[in-house]
C-alpha cells in the first residue's frame, strides 16, 4: 500500500476551505477523507476541518472498524454527530449561518471497500487502469441528468452545475449515500478521492492519463495533477487523496 493527499488553494480563492487526509488504524485498515467547505468569511474551512478532524478522532480510537455492517453503522453515526457539531457551532457563533461542507469518504478493510458521500466531492476506483467513479453528486444538475432534463455534456457547462442540494451542516438530518464496492478484489489498483477542485478542471481521460504514469512515484502524480489545475486556472481549491492498493501499479 502507498498513499498520499495534498490540498491547494488554487489561483483564485483566497484561503482554503478544503480538509483531506488518510489514516490508518492498527488493523491496516485505511480512512480517506476528503472535505470540501463553504459558507465564506474562512467559516467553510471552520466546517471542513471540524468533519476531519472529528471522524479522524472516532477512527483513532478504535483497532478495528469490524465487519462491512459495523463500518456502514459507524460511518452512519458519525456523520450525525459531525452534522449536529456544525449545527450547534453555527448557532452559538451567528456569524458562521450557513456554513457546511461536502464529505467524501473510502473506507478499506481487508476484505471490503466503501465509500461515503455527502455534497459533490467525488471518490474513484482505478480498475486496470481505468478511472472510475463510484460516488453521485447531490448537486442540482446531477439531478436533473438523472430525470433525463440534461445530458451529461450539457451538466458540464450548466450555470448552477455547482448548486448542493445535501451537505454536512445544512438541515437538521442529513444521510449519506453509502456505496459498496463489490467488485473489490484484486484489479482493483487505487482509490482516488478528491473536491471538485479538481474534477471541474480535469477530465477523467486526463486525470487517468498521469495516474497512469508509473514514471512517477505516488506523490508526483498526485502534485501534478494539482499543477494541472493550476495551469487551467485554478479556479477553486484542489484537495487530493490517493491510495495505491495494487503495488505493480507503482
Amino acid at each position: 500500500m502507498k498513499s498520499f493527499y495534498l490540498t491547494d488553494t488554487g489561483r483564485v480563492r483566497t484561503h482554503n476551505e478544503d480538509s483531506v487526509t488518510i489514516l490508518k488504524n492498527a488493523s491496516n485498515e485505511y480512512l480517506m477523507i476528503v472535505c470540501d467547505g463553504m459558507g465564506g468569511h474562512r467559516k467553510g474551512e471552520v466546517a471542513s476541518s471540524m468533519a476531519i478532524a472529528a471522524l479522524g478522532t472516532r477512527f483513532n480510537k478504535i483497532s478495528s472498524i469490524g465487519s462491512k455492517l459495523d463500518a456502514v453503522n459507524w460511518l452512519n453515526d458519525s456523520v450525525n454527530e459531525i452534522n449536529k457539531s456544525i449545527l450547534e457551532y453555527a448557532e452559538a457563533n451567528p456569524d458562521s449561518t450557513g456554513m457546511g461542507t461536502t464529505l467524501v469518504v473510502a473506507l478499506l478493510a481487508k476484505d471490503y471497500l466503501i465509500f461515503g458521500n455527502i455534497g459533490d466531492s467525488s471518490g474513484f476506483v482505478m480498475k486496470n487502469g481505468s478511472l472510475h467513479k463510484v460516488t453521485k453528486d447531490h448537486t442540482l444538475v446531477n439531478l436533473l441528468v438523472q430525470a433525463g432534463n440534461l445530458t451529461e455534456e450539457e451538466a458540464k457547462f450548466h450555470p448552477k452545475k455547482n448548486v448542493l442540494m445535501k451537505a454536512l451542516g445544512a438541515a437538521e438530518k442529513c444521510e449519506m449515500d453509502i456505496f459498496d464496492v463489490v467488485e473489490f478484489d484484486t484489479t482493483i489498483d487505487a482509490i482516488l478521492l478528491c473536491s471538485d477542485g479538481l474534477t471541474n478542471m480535469l477530465t477523467n481521460d486526463q486525470i487517468e492519463k498521469v495516474l497512469n504514469d508509473h514514471e512517477l512515484d505516488i506523490e508526483e502524480r498526485v502534485s501534478k495533477l494539482i499543477r494541472k489545475c493550476n495551469a487551467r486556472g485554478g479556479t477553486d481549491n484542489i484537495s487530493i487523496a490517493y491510495l495505491i492498493i495494487n503495488e505493480g501499479s507503482k
